[in-house]
Formats: C-alpha cells, sequence, structure tokens
C-alpha cells in the first residue's frame, strides 16, 4: 500500500501481521477523496477503528491539520506508528491505543470536522453501537462529516440523528457519507 496523494505522495504504507485488519484499498481511497478533498483543508479529522493508519494518513498527506488515530489491536498500532513516523506526520497525529467504545466513554477533545468509521465488516453491530454512542454526535462540530465504510449487503440501522447525505458503491463495498443534527456548537 502507498500514500495517493498529497504531501506524503508515494510513500510505502505497512499492514499489521495476520488478518485481524483489511486496510482500505488503492480505489475505495481513491474515491473516498476524491469527494473529501475540497472540504480535508486544515480539519480535524478522528479516525475510528484505524487499523495501519490508511485513511487517516491519506488526509493528513492532502491537508488535514491533525488525526486522533483510535485503534486496539497491538498489531495494528505497530503498524500505524511505523506508518505514522514514515510518512512524518508524528506532530499532527495523536494515537489513541483504546476499545473505540471505550474512548467514547471518555472526555473526547473534538469536535472533529471528519470522522472515519471503519470497523470489522462482519460486525455490523459494532458500527451501530458506535454511531449510536450518546458522546459520538458531541465529539462532531456542526456540519461535520461521518464515513462509515461498510459491506453493502450488511447496511446498518442508524441513529435518528444521522442523516445519509450521500452513498458511494465500490463493489462489495459502500461508503457511507453521513451528517448528525447538532454536534458541538449547535449545528
Amino acid at each position: 500500500m502507498r500514500v495517493i496523494a498529497g504531501s506524503a505522495k508515494g510513500r510505502t504504507l505497512g499492514a499489521p501481521r495476520g488478518g485481524a485488519t483489511r486496510p482500505a484499498t488503492d480505489r475505495v481511497r481513491e474515491t473516498l477523496f476524491a469527494i473529501l478533498e475540497p472540504i480535508l483543508q486544515d480539519t480535524r479529522v478522528l479516525d475510528l477503528f484505524a487499523g495501519a493508519g490508511t485513511l487517516g494518513i491519506e488526509a493528513l498527506s492532502r491537508g488535514a491539520a491533525s488525526v486522533t488515530f483510535v485503534e486496539r489491536s497491538a498489531e495494528a498500532l505497530k503498524a500505524l506508528r511505523k506508518n505514522i513516523k514514515a510518512t512524518g506526520f508524528d506532530s499532527r497525529a495523536e494515537v489513541i491505543a483504546a476499545n473505540v467504545l471505550g474512548f467514547l466513554e471518555q472526555s473526547i477533545a473534538g469536535p472533529y470536522e471528519v470522522v472515519f468509521c471503519d470497523p470489522p465488516f462482519a460486525d455490523v453491530a459494532l458500527l451501530e453501537v458506535t454511531l449510536a454512542h450518546p458522546r459520538f454526535a458531541g465529539a462532531l462540530a456542526p456540519e461535520a462529516l461521518v464515513v462509515a465504510r461498510v459491506m453493502k449487503k450488511y447496511q446498518p440501522r442508524l441513529p435518528g440523528e444521522a442523516r445519509i447525505q450521500r452513498v458511494k458503491d465500490i463493489g462489495e463495498e459502500s461508503l457511507l457519507f453521513l451528517r448528525y443534527d447538532g454536534g458541538r456548537g449547535g449545528g
């Protein structure tokens, strides 16, 4: 895997050993960031279920101000930290070694303008619980965009305050672009 565009374009990214994570393919990242690039400059990004960090690192490469990566797997954390160092984004990246739901229980630094929510495909229930978590919407800036990556056959039930703004199908996957009513400061 490589960073597709931006200041770290072409840098190689490592993946954790084993099959516990599934980094976003080049095709998924190209599609996602073609949509996000106009709003990405100087944003604060939250990358939940970060894995090796391919989404957050791509965001940093394309001008995001900062990314908070949340990941619990020891192998994925090793790859994530190595990838951040290799791309030179240490000063703009924060790595939180935690379970996502545990992280949401804490006082979250936010507000975040862009959130990636990319849990394991087989666990649609985990995605639903994350998106509906009582503190999730409170971590969002007004007009924040939440991007959830799902298998097309496992469409999640969304919380009442979430609105689908756009769906982009890519092969067997879908990218759901969500806006939440509320968020910090109103919205």
